[in-house]
């Protein structure tokens, strides 16, 4: 179930980035789960929150 719906947050947040005019053929969504927590063990919502984090990596910068 966590692996699905971190899928869907980070399909979520490529689609509001090609919303606003990123083409889509340069973004991959990858969502882990509960793979690659950075708070193990969560306790508080704050811990929580933390862990559902989306982030982004800078795989390749082209000149213009």
């Amino acid at each position: 179930y966590n692996l699905n719906l971190s899928q869907r947050r980070a399909q979520s947040a490529v689609d509001y980035l090609v919303s606003q005019g990123i083409a889509a053929d340069r973004l991959v969504a990858k969502g882990y789960g509960e793979t690659q927590l950075l708070v193990p063990n969560a306790q508080t919502e704050e811990e929580h929150q933390t862990n559902r984090r989306t982030e982004f990596k800078v795989i390749e910068i082209k000149g213009n």
